[in-house]
């Protein structure tokens, strides 16, 4: 694998890289302490492009690739997950399932204004009694004529409450296979359909700028002609989105990493403790050197299964090896950054103690660590 980036991603890589550091860093710390959305700044990024990056032209895309997306996230999270995890869920959660798998009218139907980032859409899978398993969904829609019936109700559902949502495609349990399990099946159900109840967002621990809501159907009807895909195929479906979003969640968990690096070095250059500059202590050094490494086996991880995904090959394996490794160099950073920053590490004045909450749910969301090493045994033929 040739571990340079092409002339045209590297460029990409820097536009993002600029925009992150002067448009994001100097206001997106008071958008998270209001835990606010914010707005301008999505605008911004669907007028750059970054939301039709991986998608034709003929949709309204970039006319680029996932590796492109996965760049642009990284730098993103270099200053702020919150800013990267909407980006990451527009695409790659919200428009991907139906450029992947919906009728050429869902496609122009919805995506245009989704590649454009004047409207963001939702992943509906995650329910309370069934978030690793996925496959105990108790969401139910019922054919009643030309329309879907669906009630039940899903949770932990990014951008499906902003001001620009347009829809959210849920996993609703369709009827019974042949072998008595669950037939699941995938439905874009639009926002402001009677029915669908939006909840207030949540409060979270981290990623306090991004828009997070629990999800409610009650006889909630949707013509037959939301179905995305293939009736009963609606699981398949997702665990191939699934898939793809680890290696962007793991680009994501990257950039948070390398951005703990970023704010150390400059902080132990500058900060002085019994006469000379932190940075000049080994004890310092070597805990930076930790954090450097960490990123750097990370991020050729992530650029491998992403490499895979591109040349059409199987990259279930390299895709949780990329998410678990880079969720692992997120944390570890995150709490080795607050910890070399004392007790200004804690305040929220500073990025690092930001970085430090927001790095714990890359350990958990699109697959827990302890769903990737069962993904990655399984793989191993265990």
């Amino acid at each position: 694998m040739d571990t340079r980036i092409s002339p045209d991603h590297e460029a990409l890589r820097k536009t993002v890289e600029e925009f992150a550091r002067e448009e994001v860093a100097p206001v997106i710390g008071d958008f998270y302490e209001r835990e606010e959305f914010p707005y301008e700044i999505v605008a911004k990024m669907g007028r750059m492009g970054l939301f039709g990056l991986p998608f034709p032209e003929e949709y309204g895309g970039m006319g680029g690739d996932y590796f492109a997306l996965c760049l642009a996230l990284e730098e993103l999270a270099r200053v702020d997950s919150s800013v990267a995890v909407t980006l990451e869920a527009g695409v790659s959660l919200g428009a991907m399932p139906i450029y992947r798998f919906g009728t050429e009218e869902q496609k122009q139907q919805w995506l245009p204004k989704l590649t454009a980032g004047e409207a963001l859409a939702g992943f509906g899978l995650t329910e309370a009694g069934g978030g690793t398993d996925a496959g105990a969904t108790r969401t139910t829609a019922k054919l009643d004529g030309d329309d879907w019936v669906i009630n039940g109700s899903k949770c932990f559902i990014t951008n499906s409450g902003t001001d620009i949502t347009s829809a959210v495609t849920v996993t609703a349990v369709t009827g019974q296979k042949a072998d008595g399990g669950k037939e699941i099946s995938s439905i874009i159900v639009p926002s402001g359909t009677p029915g669908f109840t939006v909840s207030k967002k949540y409060s979270k621990v981290g990623w306090n700028a991004s828009d997070t809501r629990e999800l409610s159907f009650t006889d909630c009807r949707v013509p037959a002609a939301n179905l995305l895909g293939e009736r009963g195929r609606g699981y398949a479906q997702f665990l191939r989105i699934l898939d793809e979003g680890r290696i962007a969640i793991a680009a994501l968990g990257v950039g948070l990493a390398q951005g703990c690096v970023d704010e150390c070095v400059r902080y132990v250059k500058e900060r002085e403790a019994f006469g000379h500059k932190i940075g000049t202590y080994q004890a310092i050094q070597f805990k930076l050197a930790d954090m450097e490494a960490r990123v750097h086996t990370a991020r050729l991880a992530y650029h491998h299964a992403a490499d895979k995904m591109l040349r059409g090959e199987p990259f279930k394996r390299e895709s949780s090896i990329a998410k678990l490794v880079s969720s692992n160099a997120a944390m570890d950073n995150s709490r080795d950054a607050t910890q070399i920053f004392g007790g200004y590490g804690f305040m929220n004045e500073y990025p690092v103690g930001r970085f430090y909450r927001d790095a714990k749910i890359l350990e958990v969301g699109e697959g827990t660590s302890e769903v990737q090493r069962m993904l990655i045994a399984r793989e191993l033929g265990l």
